[in-house]
């Protein structure tokens, strides 16, 4: 059978791979990267699960779990040869993954976790960075550990605008 496409060759869809995990600032799940992967129709889902396997059992792929992240000797390999995956493979790649790589930085930039005290009561940790150092860090006790996950959950959901209010209320002019 005939395949449209510019990847055929085993190598041509190692690279690729590893193409995406250099540009993914954390590790990402196997569905994740299979999405990000099937950009080009040369070659199908067995192909790429199969060049997976062997880059993980090279050393240039890292699997911890479902997760995985390339390493530097899979980035130093890929680095060398980038510019044989064609153009056109490369972009959409490119195009693709960006979303991902956003809510990446984003949830790298962003802390909420929370610990039970010996007085039973749970004290939520927050934090926000900018990517240069922290910009926000703030430590709440409050009265279940439910309301610590929902502080968490919103946290996470809304960690930017929370700060900005925080600044407003703080920076305003008393009338």
């Amino acid at each position: 059978m005939d395949r449209f496409g510019f990847i055929h060759e085993k190598l041509d869809i190692k690279l690729l791979i590893l193409f995406i995990l250099r540009r993914l600032p954390s590790p990402v799940s196997f569905e994740v990267l299979s999405d990000l992967v099937m950009v080009d129709e040369g070659f199908d889902y067995f192909e790429y699960s199969q060049c997976l396997a062997e880059l993980v059992e090279t050393g240039q792929v890292e699997q911890d779990d479902n997760r995985y992240k390339i390493t530097k000797i899979g980035a130093d390999n890929e680095e060398i040869v980038e510019s044989s995956i064609p153009y056109s493979v490369r972009s959409k790649a490119e195009r693709r993954a960006e979303p991902i790589i956003t809510k990446m930085k984003r949830d790298n930039q962003i802390a909420a976790s929370h610990e039970i005290q010996t007085n039973g009561l749970p004290k939520v940790k927050l934090s926000l960075s900018d990517g240069l150092g922290s910009i926000l860090s703030m430590t709440l006790l409050v009265s279940s550990e439910e309301q610590a996950k929902t502080i968490e959950k919103n946290f996470r959901s809304n960690a930017e605008s929370v700060y900005h209010k925080i600044v407003k209320l703080l920076t305003e002019k008393e009338k």
